[in-house]
C-alpha cells in the first residue's frame, strides 16, 4: 500500500515537472497519469524494466521525467496536433 502512495506522489512530482518543462497546463489528475505512466515507460525503454524494482535515486528520478516528458509530447501531439500551441 505505501508503494503505491509513493507511485502516486512521484507520479504528480514528475508529471507536473514534465508539464512545466513542456510548457503545458494540464490538470493535476492528468499529470499524475502522465507522471505515472511515463516513469513506467522510461523504466521500460531506458533502464530495462528494473526501475520498479530500484530505489529513488536521481538517476530513476530522471529516467522518470524524460519518460513523462516523451509521453507529454505524445498526449499533445494527439490533442492539438502540435507540441506546443
Amino acid at each position: 500500500m505505501i508503494s503505491l502512495i509513493v507511485w502516486l506522489i512521484i507520479g504528480g512530482i514528475v508529471g507536473w515537472l514534465a508539464g512545466m518543462v513542456m510548457r503545458d497546463n494540464n490538470g493535476v489528475i492528468l499529470n499524475v497519469v502522465v507522471g505515472i505512466v511515463g516513469a513506467a515507460v522510461g523504466g521500460l525503454i531506458l533502464a530495462h524494466g528494473d526501475i520498479n524494482n530500484s530505489p529513488l535515486t536521481i538517476g530513476t528520478f530522471a529516467v522518470s521525467l524524460l519518460g513523462a516528458m516523451v509521453l507529454l509530447g505524445i498526449v499533445n501531439l494527439v490533442r492539438r496536433g502540435s507540441i506546443r500551441n
